[in-house]
């Protein structure tokens, strides 16, 4: 049994076991565990309790936690720091492990193509303390999705293959801290963005790497329809009184791999930032605050009304 600690704030898998030596299906799950290498990819099964079981091998191109990205032998370290009677490395140790001996390693199994504000973070993983106390000093260090939680989540595919981007769904709503941390929150607790759409840029500039305003320019538009389409029409986004928002891929994302972006809902506030929302745009007006206050009248106007076709030509 093991437990997932720390996968955001140390990066690290941690198991949570006695250091008894390991016997029967023990042993050829360490078996299984020392036997990965950079190509690797790893799954478990984690209880509601945080209890981890089932840690195994996994065809990459099935869901799966974690992908190798180099195998490493600390018993060899420089020093001798993980000796024959070292303890395990604290939780801090692993850390430090991770940006030491994990971070390069990464960066060259994906040949330089990483976003650090992407989807994957990089992370060690240690042997179960049974089988440390036994001598295992292998330590595997790789790359993981979490949740916004923290929680190692399925991916399928490997990294290099796969969009970068850390995008939210539409219908979710996001709170913006004063870190500009995002987080997902239900709609009914305060937040600052409601998303309508991810959009993939990929297609749309398939040979070099847009700037902000090449991606502004096309985004204007794009997220425009798509908050109408998300509230059923023009005239309920005049209503409601929010303004379409999107965000853009800066250089380093883009060239480390991310392609897409999200549409929103905002409200701007006239000295700067964005006001705090409650409820789902979704649901209209009336189950909408705007900095505790329900959205303010909009005048009256005239519909706007599709082109009229013109006829056909009698001949």
């Amino acid at each position: 049994m093991a437990t997932l600690a720390g996968a955001v704030a140390a990066g690290a898998f941690s198991w949570e076991s006695s250091s008894a030596p390991m016997q029967g299906s023990q042993a050829d799950q360490a078996m299984s565990f020392t036997s990965a290498d950079a190509g690797s990819c790893l799954t478990w099964d984690v209880a509601e309790d945080g209890a981890v079981t089932n840690f195994q091998q996994a065809d990459c191109a099935s869901p799966h936690r974690f992908e190798v990205a180099l195998r490493e032998d600390l018993s060899v370290y420089p020093t001798s720091e993980f000796g024959p009677d070292a303890p395990m490395p604290s939780t801090t140790r692993q850390a430090q492990l991770r940006e030491e001996l994990c971070g390069a390693a990464a960066l060259r199994y994906l040949e330089g193509r990483f976003d650090p504000a992407g989807r994957f973070s990089i992370a060690p993983i240690l042997p179960p303390a049974s089988a440390w106390a036994q001598g295992d000093r292998t330590m595997l260090c790789g790359l993981q999705e979490t949740d916004r939680a923290g929680g190692v989540v399925m991916t399928s595919g490997k990294v290099a293959d796969q969009d970068q981007a850390r995008v939210f769904d539409p219908g979710q709503c996001v709170a913006v801290d004063a870190s500009n941390s995002l987080t997902a929150v239900d709609c009914a607790q305060p937040h600052q963005v409601e998303v309508t759409s991810t959009v993939n840029l990929a297609t749309v500039f398939p040979d070099h790497t847009p700037s902000v305003e090449e991606q502004d320019r096309h985004l204007a538009d794009v997220c425009t329809t798509a908050a109408q389409d998300y509230l059923g029409g023009e005239e309920n986004l005049y209503r409601i009184t929010l303004q379409p928002f999107w965000t853009t891929l800066n250089t380093v994302s883009w060239d480390g791999g991310s392609r897409s972006v999200n549409c929103a809902l905002v409200f701007s506030r006239p000295e700067g930032g964005f006001a705090e929302l409650t409820g789902s745009a979704i649901q209209g007006r009336e189950h909408l605050l705007i900095d505790a206050a329900p959205p303010a009248e909009r005048p009256d106007r005239r519909p706007l009304r599709e082109p009229q076709q013109s006829e056909p030509q009698q001949n």
